[in-house]
């Protein structure tokens, strides 16, 4: 398997659409119902799109019911993480962490092994990741954001076994997303009563459209890791947080440092060592 250009180019687009829909849990003001909507939204869109794509193998769904369980964490941790720290903070640790479990994992995982080039450019790529988390911040945001690195990874070597598995990465990804949305909306249920129908009902644009850009950006990554590397899709994933650092400083107001340019320019440097 290589990673070929369109591949890559798709990769960054679901990077896009990731950030995005961070950004919009972020900006809002009851983090946990917000990110309880974007679940929602993503549950409704692949409901309405099952019909229309082939359903996975026998072989993916053991994986798939581990995903959701993971995902679960993800989801507890993310909302934890927004509620005690600046978006440009929390977003890169938690997505710099999880690439380097998927990279140092993948030999065993996936009999994968990176040529030297590729390893430079990972190193790279995470190392700017995680420098792009300055400034002030909660100690209780940060171990959250730690801890939720531990799980994307986890779930990122568990996804790839599964759409792999699938035959129907697509089809894995849309049931990924009904099935989380259950569950999530059952925990939130259980969390905050009747707070949250009524947060959907107002606020139902906004679960579409954080939805619609959770489905995109997942779907993109699990097909495009049945065709390359997985390692290095979860690296190119998580080059979302130079678009998530853009969206701070525009939409949130938080400010872009030099450090922070400068980490944007080793993540850049590392893309172009993985052949973009």
């Amino acid at each position: 398997m290589e990673l070929t250009l369109p591949v890559t180019l798709a990769v960054l687009g679901g990077a896009l659409l990731h950030a995005a829909w961070n950004t919009l849990v972020k900006s809002s003001q009851d983090k946990e119902l917000d990110t309880c909507a974007v679940a929602a939204g993503s549950g409704l869109i692949a409901l309405f799109a099952l019909p229309f794509v082939a359903a996975p193998a026998a072989a993916a769904w053991p994986w798939l019911a581990a995903s959701s369980a993971v995902h679960i964490l993800y989801f507890l941790f993310l909302a934890g993480a927004y509620r005690h720290g600046e978006l440009s903070y929390v977003y890169p640790v938690m997505r710099g962490g999880g690439p380097m479990i998927v990279a140092a994992s993948g030999a065993f995982a996936f009999a994968e092994t990176l040529r030297a080039g590729e390893w430079l450019g990972v190193l790279l790529i995470c190392g700017g990741i995680l420098a792009l988390a300055s400034g002030a911040h909660d100690r209780r945001a940060t171990a959250i954001a730690v801890a939720n690195a531990a799980v994307i990874g986890a779930y990122t070597l568990i996804d790839a076994k599964g759409a792999r598995a699938s035959g129907a990465p697509v089809g894995y990804a849309l049931w990924f997303f009904a099935a989380m949305a259950v569950v999530v909306l059952a925990i939130g249920t259980a969390r905050r009563g009747g707070a949250l129908p009524r947060y959907l009902a107002h606020n139902w644009a906004r679960a579409l459209a954080g939805g619609a850009c959770s489905v995109g950006s997942y779907g993109i990554a699990l097909w495009a890791m049945t065709l390359a590397p997985v390692a290095l899709v979860a690296v190119l994933r998580e080059t979302s947080v130079i678009f998530a650092a853009v969206l701070a400083a525009l939409v949130l107001k938080e400010t872009l440092t030099r450090r922070r340019l400068f980490a944007t320019g080793a993540v850049l440097a590392g893309l172009i060592l993985l052949k973009i």
